[in-house]
């Protein structure tokens, strides 16, 4: 490639370096929903507050993926978030209607995908 500088050039994959990178920086924030011990005496209003909570951030484009465990002991369920920021997401985490109720308590984790547009971060 004639004129280029080291970023454009293509590497492994036919990508260059700088794609590359745009590729790897696909970070997502895993919200992890652990019971709290007041958890069993959730009230319906809590539900329908938390599952109302959950239709807004998918509304918005921030939710990537939630469920519930099943057999998985202390746990409620998750989120996959993808929002702009952590402190974005932190937010999401301080104002999730389980927490403010005092039924669980949010863990939050980066989660960098791996994917085939960045070669399972290879």
């Amino acid at each position: 490639i004639i004129n280029a500088t080291e970023n454009e050039i293509p590497h492994r994959g036919g990508i260059s370096k700088m794609e590359r990178k745009r590729c790897m920086e696909k970070l997502r924030y895993l919200v992890m929903i652990e019971k709290s011990k007041t958890y069993n005496r959730m009230t319906k209003k809590a539900v329908e507050e938390h599952v109302e909570n959950i239709r807004k951030l998918d509304e918005e484009g921030k939710l990537e993926l939630c469920g519930v465990f099943k057999g998985y002991p202390g746990m409620a369920g998750m989120y996959i978030l993808k929002t702009e920021s952590r402190e974005e997401a932190e937010e999401i985490c301080r104002t999730e209607p389980l927490v403010v109720g005092g039924y669980a308590v949010c863990k939050l984790v980066d989660l960098l995908i791996a994917d085939r547009e960045n070669n399972y971060l290879l």
